[in-house]
């Protein structure tokens, strides 16, 4: 028995039925539910909770603390192959898909296109929701339209893509013993049985046609070519990759393809990916666990490459090293230092040859970030005028102040921007890119000393 975290107080009765609760201070609410051997009565304040409340054998009642909940909600949300219902800042290209591919449905012809772009753009899984949906499409239009996907950096032979393309029809085909041009015969028949149209998915194409070369796909594309020209076509491709294979595949295949059937991803900039967090920290986190600044700043650090996988990645790392530390919620530190694990570009090295000021500007900023995720400018240079006291040492002016910032922002020791999304006003904000402010000041005050 444990306590229910979508209430402020789950009270559990070990026994079958009690109706006494006239102890329960009065104005409160309840209501029983039954559970199997037991009764829960769920209360409303004002109770502080969570509390579990039980009754031991003589029936009275007492108290326990329940273990403290974590920050996720739902962790699966924040997985890698998880496929939200909708792709944030994605529009325009589902609807290029959809263009390319209406020709499968309403004329039962075949399709071959190219996704392309750098890595967590997007493309795999657009590739998989676009798929899910226009088979419920077709299907509606009364035809059948089935897929598979395949990852080439994982099957990156012929026969290993060419089994597993099979075994979408038969999952017991053997592994051995045929060759790719009988498995090619074997799908042929399959797919005419099930009438049904195959939109085959080649993950990381380009792998499988550097080390096998262009030979399987050609055969893909030219799957119909011996059919009768009325007759329904059998399969489509669709490519996926971070390079442009059609300076990678051979001239018969380019052929098969049309140039303009490349859709193309580009990196997410940080608004877009503070978008895609946003959406993400409300499927897989308790409410008040993520604050709107720590979005923001994990949307700068993702942004550097456009990279929504790499910013889903820091809010899960964050979020563990919360659980770990037994936080109610995420803090700027956790991202701090999830960043650092990661990839880390602040080294001591660097930090020691900077002249003193510049340390003590550094001891500042490390002060205004060490609860929160952003500080202005204002904020920081006040606190610099202090610090600079505590050792004797004139404050710069504000001129000077500011040819701080632009140095150690160029420098990648701190970064920079606008305020945007998020918040009120327009000011510069500083920030720290991956390294926890405690751990900065801490480094920087042994050096110092």
């Amino acid at each position: 028995m444990g306590a229910c975290h979508s209430c402020p107080i789950c009270l559990v009765l070990d026994y079958n039925w009690v109706e006494k609760v006239n102890w329960i201070e009065k104005g409160l609410s309840t209501f029983k539910e039954r559970v199997g051997h037991s009764m829960v009565l769920r209360l409303q304040p004002p109770l502080k909770g969570p509390t579990l409340i039980f009754f031991n054998a003589e029936g009275l009642p007492g108290t326990m603390s329940p273990r403290r909940r974590s920050v996720f909600k739902d962790l699966t949300k924040l997985d890698f192959n998880y496929i939200p219902e909708k792709l944030v800042h994605r529009e325009r290209q589902l609807q290029r898909l959809d263009t390319l591919f209406n020709q499968v449905i309403t004329d039962q012809l075949s399709q071959n296109v190219l996704l392309t772009g750098s890595v967590g753009t997007g493309k795999t899984a657009m590739s998989k929701l676009f798929c899910t949906q226009f088979q419920a499409r077709a299907k509606s239009s009364g035809k059948r339209v089935e897929y598979v996907f395949v990852n080439c950096r994982q099957r990156n032979t012929e026969a290993s893509v060419m089994l597993k393309v099979v075994n979408h029809f038969q999952p017991r085909f053997p592994d051995r013993g045929f060759s790719i041009t009988e498995m090619q015969e074997i799908l042929r028949k399959d797919i005419k049985k099930n009438a049904t149209h195959l939109i085959i998915v080649l993950d990381e194409a380009d792998i499988l046609l550097k080390k096998a070369g262009s030979d399987l796909i050609y055969g893909f594309s030219r799957f119909d070519e011996e059919s009768p020209a009325e007759a329904p076509r059998s399969i489509s491709l669709m490519l996926i990759s971070q390079e442009n294979i059609f300076e990678i595949l051979d001239a018969a295949s380019v052929s098969t393809f049309k140039r303009s059937n490349l859709v193309k991803f580009e990196g997410y900039d940080a608004d877009e990916l503070f978008d895609i967090l946003e959406a993400r920290v409300g499927l897989a986190f308790h409410n008040d666990t993520v604050d709107i600044e720590l979005i923001a700043l994990i949307s700068d650090i993702a942004s550097e490459n456009g990279d929504a996988r790499y910013g889903i990645e820091l809010l899960e790392m964050a979020g563990h090293l919360a659980d770990e530390n037994k936080s109610e919620a995420l803090n700027a530190e956790y991202v701090r230092a999830a960043k650092a694990e990661t990839f880390s570009t602040v080294t001591k090295s660097q930090l020691a040859e900077l002249d003193l000021q510049r340390k003590l500007f550094l001891i500042a900023t490390a002060r205004a970030l060490k609860k929160k995720a952003y500080a202005g400018t204002g904020d920081v240079e006040k606190i610099y005028a202090v610090v600079c006291e505590e050792y004797n040492e004139s404050a710069r002016g504000h001129t000077q102040f500011w040819k701080y910032i632009k140095d150690l922002d160029a420098n990648g020791l701190i970064s920079t921007r606008k305020s945007g999304k998020g918040f009120v006003g327009t000011t510069t904000l500083i920030s720290l890119p991956d390294i926890p402010a405690s751990e900065l000041e801490k480094m920087l005050l042994k050096m110092i000393e």
